[in-house]
Formats: C-alpha cells, structure tokens, sequence
C-alpha cells in the first residue's frame, strides 16, 4: 500500500463511528467496528502479521525492532470514535488547497463560517491544504487524524530499513469520547513500557497534564399530585433540578473559564412530576479541585430543596479519570524525548495542558505511562472543525521521529 496520511484521513472521517454515552455494550455502537475491520484489514495488507481486532472492538498490532539493542518497548494510541455531541454521519470532506487565508464558509450550511478571528490558528496555515467538513456533519480530526498518522507512520517504520526502533505497539481503541476508551485494553497484551497519545490539536504540541474529572449525578424524587389539586402540595422534580441548575455560577462554568479554572458542567436532564435526575461532569487540574465544586453543587442542591420541605436529592460521584502530570513527572523521559522528536521534526515544541482528558489519562494511572502529541485538528466536535494536510504529515514524522529517538538514547 502506499496510502499518503491524506488518502487514509479522507477515507476513515466517511466512516461513521459515533460513540453512545446510553450504551452499555463494549463498544457503545457496533459501527465503530466497521472502521476498525478496515484498520486491520489494512495493516495486514502493509504487512503487520500479528494485527488483529479483539472482541471488544480493540486494534492490536507490532512493528519488530530492527536493533540489537534493549529498546523499551513504546506504543503509538488513538481512539476511533467520533463525539456524541455532534452528527457524524454522511461526512463530506472539502479540500481548501493552497489556503489563501480569510473565513471559510462550509457549502453544505452556509451560516457556518470558521472565523480567521475565532480560530487565529488560521494565520498560521497560509499555503496549506485544508480539510473542514460541508458545515452538516463534524469532521472526526478528533480522533481519526491520530489513527491515520499512526498507521502511516508504522507503515515508514516497517518498511524503511534505514531508521532504527524497537518494537513499536499500536493501538486503537474504541469509546474514548464517553470515558470509556481504555476500559477493556489487555494491557498484557500490549506489552509496551510507555506510550503516546495521538491526539491533541495545535501542531508542535506536546501535553503532560490532564484534568482531573468526575462524573456527578443528582437524583430528585418530588412530590406528585393530580395538577388540579396540587396547590401547596405539589413539588415538581423536574422544576426542582431546573432551579439547581439556574444556580450554578457562570464562573465555574465551560463557557466562564479558560486556562487552568475547572468547572462544573450540566450534560443531562431526564424525569417526570416525581424524579428527575441531573448529570454533570466534573473538571480540575487538582483533586482538591473536584472536591471543592462538588461541595458547592451540594450546597446549592441543600439550598434549593429547603423551599421543597416534601422532596428529597442524593448526589453520587464517580471518578472518570485523574490528571497524568502525578505519573508522567516519575517518567521524565516520556516528555523529554517527545520534545526533541517535534523540534527534529521542524517545530517548535509547546508544553502544554488538556483542559480535558485522553485514554493516556486512565493508562497512566492503569500503569502505561502516556504522554499526548498532537494530531493537529482544530475545533473537534462541532462542524467548524478543520485540519491541515502538512500538520498531519508532521505529525507521522514526529511518531518516526521519537520511534528513532528511543532507539537511539537506549
């Protein structure tokens, strides 16, 4: 196969692959495995003996060491799945070739425009071959840039006997965009000491921190009445969950915050006259972070159903994933040689950190540290988001890159 990053990128974001946060199957949607029979029909066409798609939906697959020496053993992530927050069915990539600069209005809905000003990133693509959705569907940059700059990339490593590696594991996971990417990996299996993540934005972006994230659910039983007799006696839950969430602070919220301020986000309402129940999530750069708005949604639930004296909440917490700065700071290395790796590849390496997560976040703290690379998209899960050939292609030459790197560092 001699597929460019381009070719495969075009042909995975047609495929719908949209995760489903309501499922309880592993995978949540069966049609992420139509992607991921692909992968593994496309890795054993390049010449991987051992790819292979496990029952849970999990791509395995092992480029050998070409060198005597004790390389440790890397891995190479990226999540198939698409968000729940958007449509991803029917996408119709447009190529902008030679970007001019200026605001690009999408052809299939011509009241989305991507913004030079909303998205300065722009300024810095003059030149370069675009690719944005017709403005109906997201794109899937998020995560199929990162499976297909990996499979390019371990296509090079396979066949080019000139740069030295050891063995190189590659996985691609399903459910990542509902937490739930990595809850099935068998580890075992992998049998790789580090990884990375293939998943950030900005091209020459390398991220060692995560948020801190919990899932919060608040549970409201009312109190029910016939609505013709219900004066002083009725307490609809449904207005009760309605009232708490009124009281959540625009400062601790998604659309109040920016850099390292965590926040509390309402994503589900769900019930009748009697129960309603509110999901949120959860998100701190520290757990005494998480801790602190959990109290203050619990404050505000107490504070709304004193004016209820019949009705009841109950608040449940659970932990989603937890901020991989604790464990990639014991692995230095991780970092250091990612950041050589996009200077040698020709950019200027940035630090930075998620205001989100990735599976490194869970397969840190599972015991593989990983760091996050970009895969250069830009506003993932919505239909504004775009990407660039060229970012895509420094991408696959970083991952060759660091694949040298640790070969030749060991």
């Amino acid at each position: 196969m001699t597929d460019t990053v381009l070719d495969r990128f075009l042909r995975y974001v047609q495929i719908d692959t949209q995760s489903d946060p309501t499922s309880p199957t592993q995978p949540s949607t069966e049609k992420q495995k139509t992607l991921s029979r692909l992968l593994v029909s496309e890795l054993l066409a390049i010449g991987f003996a051992d790819a292979e798609m496990d029952s849970n939906g999990y791509v395995y697959a092992t480029v050998p060491a070409n060198t005597d020496k004790d390389v440790p053993v890397i891995c190479f992530c990226s999540h198939v799945d698409t968000a729940p927050d958007f449509s991803g069915t029917g996408v119709k990539p447009q190529m902008i070739k030679n970007y001019a600069g200026g605001d690009i209005t999408l052809v299939g809905d011509k009241s989305r425009v991507i913004r030079v000003a909303e998205h300065p990133e722009l300024n810095n693509q003059i030149g370069n071959d675009l690719i944005t959705t017709d403005g109906t569907t997201l794109l899937g940059a998020d995560d199929k840039a990162g499976v297909a700059e990996i499979v390019t990339a371990a296509e090079i490593l396979l066949k080019d006997k000139s740069i030295p590696h050891g063995v190189i594991k590659l996985l691609l996971t399903p459910d990542e965009e509902i937490g739930r990417g990595v809850d099935k990996v068998d580890l075992k299996k992998l049998g790789a000491r580090f990884a990375y993540t293939m998943d950030g934005e900005t091209a020459g972006t390398i991220e060692d921190e995560t948020f801190s994230a919990d899932g919060l659910e608040i549970s409201i039983t009312g109190v029910a009445m016939h609505p013709g007799f219900a004066k002083g006696r009725m307490e609809n839950a449904i207005k009760i969950a309605g009232e708490i969430i009124a009281r959540l602070p625009h400062d601790v919220s998604p659309e109040g915050t920016e850099g390292r301020e965590g926040f509390v986000h309402p994503v589900g309402v769900t019930g009748s006259m009697e129960k309603a129940t509110i999901a949120m999530i959860v998100r701190d750069f520290t757990v005494a972070g998480l801790k602190e708005k959990e109290a203050m949604v619990d404050e505000i639930a107490k504070a709304v159903l004193a004016n209820y004296p019949g009705s009841s909440y109950r608040i449940a917490v659970k932990e989603q994933y937890r901020n991989m700065k604790e464990v990639l700071d014991k692995n230095p290395e991780i970092v250091e040689f990612a950041v050589e790796a996009i200077r040698r590849a020709g950019m200027e390496p940035v630090r930075g950190s998620i205001r989100g997560g990735t599976d490194g976040s869970r397969l840190s703290f599972m015991g593989l540290p990983t760091a996050n690379i970009f895969a250069g998209g830009h506003a993932f899960h919505s239909p504004l988001e775009w990407i660039s050939r060229q970012d895509m292609e420094k991408a696959v030459s970083t991952i060759v890159e660091l694949a040298r790197l640790w070969e030749e560092r060991a």
